[in-house]
């Protein structure tokens, strides 16, 4: 084990915390030396998830019972307005990955608009990185605290950022619209809202007023200098348990043409392991997405020379979560950014 980095994951009995797990298990340079919960104790993922994929683990323990000196690195997945109050105890003391949304948001005004007053170190927000791998690749190698994206900015942001940072799209009038599994909504979510006796219900909700949009908006924001920015957001639920699909809906700037965007993503797909830009016929399905940490982008054409649609498909649970937090850690430890990942 001396060859190891010792690793932390609280909250490990969550669908994200779960799949945290079963990916740093597999990562030949971790050992997970600690599993937290607030609901289970002394007992191992094994009995909890009848499955042969958690091997030599710890058993499960409180959260708060976690000494941040026994570990490198801590992965909190933990809920919303939780996670900050660990953040406080752990700083500069531990390397710290952030799955809530606790520090993805610059501005304290903003956090407590859209998830109230209990933050206890709003101090620290600007010294976390925004952990968005392919976009922040640099900058996430150099820190030591990470606030992973959410999985609705991370398949809407893939796609947008590189072709608002080449100024091929108009930044106004963008219209998203996004369907997830039901996983996202957490193992608290009632199944009886998507299922019934007879049939599978779908249905949106909080359009144009999700708590996600704050964090879309920043981060187009600062990749967009004209300050010129609107877009419509709606997501869906959908009654299936994983994988995500965003629909975005843009107009490209004066005399850019559909070419000149598929080679923007030839290259985005190019330099970036965990990209793939789809230009055949192949199909793009959550079935193409469930259980990778791959974002799928395909284009289609609009009626108007003047519009392009974009589908951009990720597994809400990894490259929405646990994946891209596990990219952040390999880039944070200088290990092969897809380590444990393919």
């Amino acid at each position: 084990m001396s060859n190891k980095i010792n690793v932390a994951v609280l909250g490990s009995t969550g669908y994200v915390g779960m799949e945290l797990v079963k990916i740093l298990s597999n990562h030949e340079n971790v050992n997970i030396n600690f599993l937290g919960s607030d609901t289970i104790y002394d007992e191992y993922l094994t009995n909890i998830e009848n499955t042969n994929k958690y091997i030599n683990l710890p058993l499960l323990k409180n959260n708060n019972s976690f000494n941040p000196l026994q570990a490198e690195y801590v992965f909190l997945a933990l809920p919303h307005a939780v996670s900050n109050k660990y953040v406080n105890s752990f700083y500069d003391k531990i390397k710290i990955i952030d799955l809530s949304a606790d520090f993805r948001l610059d501005s304290e005004d903003i956090y407590k608009q859209d998830y109230g007053d209990n933050h206890s170190c709003t101090q620290y927000l600007k010294n976390f990185v925004y952990g968005l791998a392919e976009i922040n690749k640099n900058e996430i190698s150099k820190s030591n605290y990470i606030a992973v994206p959410g999985c609705y900015p991370t398949s809407v942001l893939l796609p947008l950022i590189p072709l608002l940072k080449k100024k091929l799209i108009k930044a106004e009038d963008i219209i998203i619209d996004t369907k997830s599994g039901y996983s996202g909504a957490g193992k608290k979510f009632n199944i009886k809202n998507i299922q019934s006796d007879n049939d599978m219900n779908f249905y949106n909700y909080n359009t144009n007023s999700h708590r996600h949009i704050s964090e879309i908006k920043q981060e187009l924001s600062k990749n967009n200098l004209d300050n010129n920015l609107s877009f419509s957001f709606n997501p869906h639920i959908l009654p299936c348990f994983r994988g995500m699909m965003s629909t975005i809906y843009c107009n490209l700037e004066i005399n850019i043409t559909k070419n000149e965007i598929n080679e923007l993503f030839k290259n985005f797909d190019y330099t970036n392991y965990f990209i793939k830009f789809i230009q055949d016929n192949q199909k793009l399905d959550f079935f193409s997405v469930q259980n990778t940490n791959f974002c799928k982008i395909k284009i289609f054409n609009h009626h108007s020379d003047n519009k392009i649609i974009i589908v951009s498909n990720i597994d809400n649970l990894i490259k929405g979560a646990a994946g891209q937090a596990v990219q952040c850690f390999n880039l944070m430890a200088n290990f092969e950014e897809t380590k444990s990942l393919i």
